[in-house]
């Protein structure tokens, strides 16, 4: 193993015919490659190594395959390049046909490090029992099979904030800012920003808002009294059953998400590219004139 070798693992959540030829093109751009060290076999969810001695992480998918592997690493975070392969892909810097145009800038190590928001989640089950899971998007509570009105109790610090009565409360990063948050009516968030923003899912109350305050705090959900079927959902892929009694915890967590960035990224731009922030409407001329 040469000691300045850049050494490279990928991770990818399946092994489709799309994602089967990327890899085998981005395999055969690398092993070639003097200054790059391609490590086998790639990781899937099912083959995650106990430690990962790796300077790069490439992962071959969208947003979810990159919010699924910075779970997966744990408190070991190491830099991820992501290759799109899904549909808006906002963390995921290249498209497959990028692949030839940016090795060098990859063998080179000529992209820079981006630090980002993670946070734990700690659900405090009412029978005693406590679960922590790191994430980087979102913490969801959600009347979900439920199909009824909740109320959740929200405190920031200690500070009782309000009772939101609704569908349910978002606790998002500044990353998550663009996903869930979003749909339900939230602020967009620079990335880089060291905040949370909380959001009320179709609030019963209308004066109901999101708000944005430092990741700093502790941000506290508690579920005095709720029906069966109400969840908790993180980063839209883990599940976990809310009952009475039971609290989330949402607080920043003791390390971040990095993510490779190429020269020249710009978030706005990537904000007109994904969400379509093309100008003003084109209007179709009324009765053909």
């Amino acid at each position: 193993m040469i000691s300045n070798q850049l050494h490279i693992s990928v991770f990818t959540r399946d092994w489709s015919e799309r994602t089967k030829t990327v890899y085998a093109e981005l395999k055969s751009l690398l092993d070639v490659q003097p200054e790059v060290e391609l490590l086998d076999p790639p990781i899937t969810p099912e083959s995650v190594p106990e430690t990962l001695d790796a300077d790069l992480l490439i992962v071959l998918g969208g947003d979810g395959a990159i919010l699924h592997s910075s779970r997966i690493l744990g408190r070991n975070q190491i830099p991820i390049l992501g290759i799109n392969l899904g549909r808006l892909g906002f963390l995921a810097d290249l498209q497959p046909e990028d692949l030839h145009n940016n090795l060098q800038t990859i063998c080179q190590r000529d992209f820079h490090i981006e630090e980002h928001l993670m946070f734990e989640c700690v659900h405090r089950k009412a029978n005693g029992a406590e679960e922590v899971v790191l994430g980087l998007n979102e913490v969801v509570a959600v009347s979900a099979a439920s199909l009824r009105l909740i109320d959740i109790d929200l405190l920031i610090d200690g500070d009782k904030v309000a009772t939101f009565s609704g569908d349910g409360l978002i606790v998002s990063t500044p990353i998550g800012s663009t996903a869930h948050s979003l749909s339900a009516g939230g602020p967009i968030l620079r990335q880089a920003l060291d905040a949370f923003v909380v959001t009320p899912i179709c609030p019963h109350t209308l004066t109901y808002r999101p708000l944005v305050d430092s990741a700093d705090c502790e941000y506290l959900m508690r579920f005095p009294n709720v029906p069966e079927g109400v969840m908790a959902v993180i980063d839209g892929q883990l599940q976990r059953p809310i009952s009475p009694g039971d609290e989330l915890v949402v607080r920043k967590a003791p390390v971040t998400f990095k993510l490779a960035r190429f020269g020249g990224h710009s978030y706005y731009r990537t904000l007109h590219r994904k969400l379509g922030w093309g100008g003003q409407p084109r209007y179709q001329p009324e009765n053909g004139s």
